[in-house]
């Protein structure tokens, strides 16, 4: 689960008088008061300001949520905003977009739950209440760190020479297609305890077009895999702990439990990864995890790790690796 930041807002006067959890009344638009992309793009910023939403989910504040919808309603990929920004908007296609921002705001579920999609390093994946809203940062480290070693900074060599990758708690799938189509020439397993993400999965292994390198299974981490060793392992696992499950938003309360709860200190899964993941590395294989903000909290538990910490654009020390040989 990615880092995302929380945008303060004002609560109005009326809508200070109205019940806690009451959703504040939209106010009315008249027809032709709203034209091009950019004039919608500005009314749902400041109607997800003044709701006080969180953004978590594919997106990481109120601009590039607004975008995101928008450009789902008129079948446009968001890296087209830019483009059509001052185009004009019909008025059923306005009606959509306003009908969206409300449900939006009403529901506090993620955009991505509103119109089954996310994007992840450019690429769209179907999503639904079945799994979480992935949003990981390991995607983005694939490309950084796992390219060809001619300067020396690869962790895993020629992405050629990858012949099986496996990634623990596969929720939608969207980490193993990335990684199957990174390593070409591998083979890649997923597993996840849920059938319900599996199931999602399936569909977005076969949007794909990756069912002849990619197999889903059902399971507790390594329990479905046999002896079978990986050249990478790769796992986005829950990680919240106790204090952060208290205090997620409602937002992060529409998305599967299960995916979030990582026990008291947030490293129940994660202890199990390092302490399994050796007996089904090849010797040059290694680990690719992400935990959020328990860097703290390994460190101290396992201090004799040479853990490496990597960062992405929007993360510091959430995601280690660590190599076959060191664990």
């Amino acid at each position: 689960m990615a880092k995302r930041s929380k945008v303060p807002a004002r609560r109005s006067p009326a809508a200070s008088k109205a019940p806690k959890n009451a959703p504040e009344k939209a106010p009315k638009v008249g027809a032709g008061e709203l034209h091009t992309l950019l004039d919608f793009l500005r009314y749902a910023v400041s109607r997800f300001n003044a709701a006080k939403l969180v953004f978590a989910h594919g997106t990481t504040d109120p601009v590039a949520e607004a975008a995101f919808l928008i450009c789902e309603t008129l079948h446009l990929h968001p890296d087209q905003f830019e483009s059509f920004a001052n185009a004009r908007v019909t008025v059923a296609e306005g009606k959509q977009i306003l009908d969206l921002i409300e449900r939006r705001i009403a529901t506090r579920k993620p955009a991505a739950y509103l119109v089954n999609k996310v994007y992840m390093r450019g690429l769209p994946f179907y999503v639904d209440e079945r799994t979480i809203v992935p949003r990981s940062f390991i995607g983005e480290l694939l490309d950084s760190h796992f390219g060809g070693d001619e300067d020396g900074t690869s962790l895993i060599g020629d992405p050629a020479d990858v012949e099986r990758v496996l990634d623990l708690c596969t929720g939608s799938g969207c980490l193993a297609i990335l990684a199957a189509r990174h390593f070409a020439n591998a083979a890649v397993d997923a597993v996840d305890i849920s059938k319900d993400a599996l199931e999602v999965a399936a569909r977005n292994v076969a949007d794909h077009g990756l069912g002849d390198r990619l197999t889903l299974h059902r399971g507790d981490l390594f329990e479905p895999l046999g002896d079978v060793s990986y050249d990478l392992i790769i796992s986005n696992p829950p990680y919240v702990d106790a204090e952060g499950m208290a205090a997620l938003p409602r937002e992060c309360r529409a998305e599967p439990k299960i995916a979030f709860d990582g026990g008291a200190d947030g490293l129940d899964i994660v202890r199990r990864l390092l302490d399994e993941a050796k007996r089904h590395l090849t010797p040059h294989g290694g680990l690719l995890c992400e935990i959020g903000r328990g860097r703290d909290n390994l460190e101290a538990a396992y201090p004799n790790l040479p853990l490496l910490w990597l960062d992405t654009e929007d993360s510091e020390g959430e995601v280690f690796w660590i190599a076959a040989a060191d664990l």
